[in-house]
């Protein structure tokens, strides 16, 4: 399988990943949800993992993979207040939790290149 093939599997990997983390731990999730968006954290948390969900099932799909990956690069840019939030939180933590914490918020945007990639990527397929 060519490197191109196995670009929007491994990026539905990372997605589902991330989303069933979503499910299974989602007291670290509720914590970096905003203050701002109204509701409770948890339904955020669950909200966002389901879609993580059905982004990676989209990008599995030959059929719905440059819809899925342009909303893959949308949905990346939409978390990043997410990311913010834990950066902002956790600067007073230990250094290795604060340079994680730091450190995501520059790998947001290979992630976006990563989706808009896959989506040009399928244009010729679809």
């Amino acid at each position: 399988m060519s490197r191109s093939a196995r670009s929007p599997l491994l990026l539905a990997g990372l997605l589902a990943a991330a989303g069933a983390a979503h499910f299974a731990v989602p007291r670290q999730f509720d914590a970096v949800v905003p203050r701002a968006l109204p509701g409770e954290p948890r339904t955020w948390t669950r909200v966002s993992g389901a879609a993580e969900l059905a982004l990676a099932a989209g990008l599995a799909l030959p059929r719905t993979r440059k819809t899925a990956a342009l909303a893959t690069a949308a949905f990346f840019v939409g978390v990043f207040p997410a990311n913010v939030k834990m950066a902002v939180d956790w600067r007073h933590r230990p250094a290795p939790l604060r340079a994680a914490a730091y450190g995501r918020l520059p790998l947001q945007l290979p992630l976006v290149l990563w989706a808009r990639s896959v989506a040009k990527n399928a244009e010729g397929r679809s």
